[in-house]
């Protein structure tokens, strides 16, 4: 059973890796050159677009799963491979970090004020920049090292 959750938690984590990556890379670079009130509109419904069943079903499996993972570990007494906890915990950290700034933020530009776009950008796309970009190398890192621990 804990081979099953590890698969899981490897297989889901990895998915809001790369997602958080795509962000890095690609998305949050592309509307960097845009004009302020379609960096807002687009962001907006991204916020809301991404809010569905299937991503709701892998980021809350990658959640409970990698949680799963720390606690069968503790349960069997260091039982798993301590790659597997580790990989969990970072996982898990760039999870705290999306519920501590990214969806605030998301919820802050949602609630802005259609009279002060630009603003509302400014208080925004810095800091969720530099905090994705966090929370990307935790959960790669942490993907990692799940990765090396269902090896063996």
């Amino acid at each position: 059973m804990s081979q099953v959750v590890l698969v899981l938690a490897t297989v889901t984590s990895g998915l809001i890796a790369g997602l958080f990556f795509a962000f890095a890379c690609s998305v949050m670079l592309g509307l960097g050159g845009v004009e302020d009130r379609v960096f807002v509109d687009v962001m907006r419904r991204i916020n809301r677009s991404i809010q569905n069943g299937l991503f709701g079903l892998v980021f809350m499996g990658s959640l409970l799963s990698s949680g799963a993972v720390i606690v069968i570990d503790l349960v069997d007494g260091g039982g798993l491979d301590a790659r597997a906890v580790a990989g969990a915990a970072l996982f898990l950290l760039s999870l705290l970090i999306t519920f501590a700034v990214n969806i605030p933020l998301n919820n802050r530009l949602d609630a802005a004020d259609p009279a002060d776009i630009g603003q509302a950008r400014k208080a925004f796309e810095a800091p969720w920049v530099r905090w994705n970009q966090v929370r990307m190398v935790a959960a790669t890192a942490g993907f990692v090292l799940l990765c090396l621990a269902v090896q063996n």
